[in-house]
């Protein structure tokens, strides 16, 4: 009778121990979606903003058209892509070619000055720097719910009930990783 009980107290510990881990698993695997969502949502904001952005720099950049409508395409694949890599080195190149609009942008006085360029600009700032809170939240939530996926006995469990490795928002492009040169 005593056996009995010890058995059925290990195997309701069990139980217990696996709804326990089965619940984090959930809970890690939608924060890391909340996490997607909200940098789905300020690259949205920056879509938005960028045909703003390049309809007031076109009419004082005519020189440089080619720059604008790659930003343009970029901001296109970039709202079509849905695998988490891939979207990343677009959103990459696309923050690597709105910053060379930006750094063109210096040699023309009269649109350094422009009102509505002057907004456009300190909005994409403040955008980009939401995109990358957003990236590091994400980057965060990803790494908890890998550890927990790759770790014992959350292994036993995500395996057994098909909870798999996140992806993270990486940066592809090189020259975006590398540190950049101060020269005084």
């Amino acid at each position: 009778m005593v056996s009995m009980i010890i058995i059925l107290a290990l195997i309701a510990l069990t139980v217990l121990f696996v709804i326990f881990i089965y619940n984090k698993l959930v809970r890690l695997r939608n924060m890391v979606e909340e996490g997607w969502s909200g940098i789905d949502v300020q690259l949205k904001r920056r879509a938005n903003l960028l045909p703003n952005l390049i309809e007031t720099v076109k009419g004082y950049m005519v020189h440089e058209r080619e720059l604008l409508t790659k930003v343009t395409e970029l901001r296109t694949k970039s709202l079509k892509e849905q695998n988490v890599g891939e979207k990343g080195r677009l959103e990459g190149q696309l923050s690597g070619t709105l910053a060379n609009v930006l750094a063109v942008a210096e040699g023309y006085p009269d649109l350094k000055a422009n009102q509505n360029f002057l907004a456009l600009q300190t909005e994409l700032t403040d955008i980009e720097d939401q995109i990358q809170m957003a990236r590091r939240y994400y980057n965060g939530t990803v790494r908890n719910l890998n550890i927990q996926v790759e770790t014992f006995p959350g292994n036993m469990v995500a395996g057994k009930f098909n909870f798999t490795r996140a992806e993270f928002f990486e940066i592809e492009d090189p020259a975006e990783k590398s540190v950049p040169e101060v020269e005084f």
